[in-house]
């Protein structure tokens, strides 16, 4: 049916992790588990770096989830300027993660779409043109009731 949730093919963002491509590590905290990058966040390359933690999202097995959630806010947080050239890169991610249907990456992908638009100015209008594709996806959802 429309609800089913779709496997989710094995993402770039988990090819490049298997291989350490990424400047990052697990630390454990106090208050959980955050992301120990080994470089600044300011100075990652954003055109190479964010569809690929985006691509990430639609993973739903640890530490792939966890890396490219949070990967995807500390990069959000860190972006400024650099986000908005990089939102045409974004939509395939965000479409593929939302057509796996799954509730849990649903919200996750929501989440960080909420994130981005609040992430720098004029990305909310970046974001206009490309609605006919992450849209249909959460019209179905709209009025999905569990009970």
């Amino acid at each position: 049916g429309a609800f089913t949730v779709r496997p989710a093919l094995p993402s770039n963002f988990r090819k490049y992790y298997e291989r350490g491509d990424f400047p990052i590590a697990l630390e454990h905290d106090t208050k959980g588990n955050k992301i120990a990058w080994k470089v600044e966040i300011e100075k990652l390359d954003y055109h190479h770096y964010l569809p690929l933690f985006f691509d990430g999202l639609s993973e739903t097995d640890h530490p792939y989830e966890f890396f490219a959630r949070e990967g995807c806010h500390n990069l959000l947080e860190h972006g400024g300027p650099k986000i908005l050239p990089v939102i045409p890169q974004l939509i395939i991610p965000l479409k593929t993660a939302l057509d796996t249907r799954n509730v849990k990456v649903i919200c996750t992908v929501l989440k960080v779409i909420q994130h981005l638009i609040l992430s720098g100015d004029l990305i909310g209008e970046a974001l206009v043109p490309y609605y006919r594709a992450i849209l249909p996806i959460l019209n179905l959802f709209l009025t999905h009731r569990l009970n």
